[in-house]
């Protein structure tokens, strides 16, 4: 049996191996996070399609990414402010509302996708390597996977200033090569870097 997973909707996105900070004081999702962290089971985190964060449950798309709670903190009463790491992304098959307005959805697994050197894969690789240095992050200390197309693909993505639906659709696309595909386009359309 597939157990039900609380959906937290969001104006902005969690992508696989990336890392966001929140800011939990409706008392849906401060019931969602303590149970998260009482079980370590994580939630979903889905961009909101139609509605806003606060209030009536929003719409959220139906592909998202599993959250797993790394650090929180509770720097006054009410507030509750966590870091969360994303894991696999999912698909909601269906979904109904709780009592306290919580989204529940049940959901199947979407693979990691399948990763093979490319052209693409050398040039966004370089450029991110360049993105983590200027931030002062040793890159050969940290054996970051500049070789996984997939990892690469999903660190420039939520990093560069895309827009939240080119970077949902994204998100969605099952085939790393295409992705960083279009990411080299879009570097190159933005000469951020030279066409080889």
């Amino acid at each position: 049996m597939v157990k039900p997973l609380a959906i937290f909707p969001l104006g902005s996105l969690l992508f696989p191996g990336g890392s966001l900070s929140l800011r939990i004081f409706e008392q849906r999702y401060m019931d969602m996070a303590k149970t998260s962290l009482k079980t370590g089971e994580p939630f979903g985190i889905c961009l909101i399609r139609e509605g806003v964060e606060v209030g009536t449950p929003a719409v959220p798309e139906s592909v998202g990414t599993l959250a797993t709670i790394d650090e929180w903190d509770m720097p006054q009463l009410g507030i509750l402010q966590v870091t969360v790491k994303g894991g696999a992304r999912f698909r909601i098959l269906s979904s109904e509302v709780t009592a306290n307005g919580l989204i529940v959805a049940t959901t199947e697994a979407i693979a990691d996708d399948e990763t093979e050197p490319s052209a693409a894969l050398k040039v966004c690789a370089t450029f991110l390597t360049k993105i983590y240095a200027a931030s002062g992050i040793d890159v050969q200390q940290q054996q970051l996977p500049f070789d996984d197309a997939f990892w690469v693909s999903m660190r420039l993505t939520e990093m560069l200033p895309l827009g939240n639906v080119p970077k949902q659709k994204m998100l969605e696309l099952t085939d790393a090569t295409m992705r960083l595909e279009v990411l080299k386009r879009y570097l190159t359309d933005q000469s951020l870097i030279t066409q080889s």
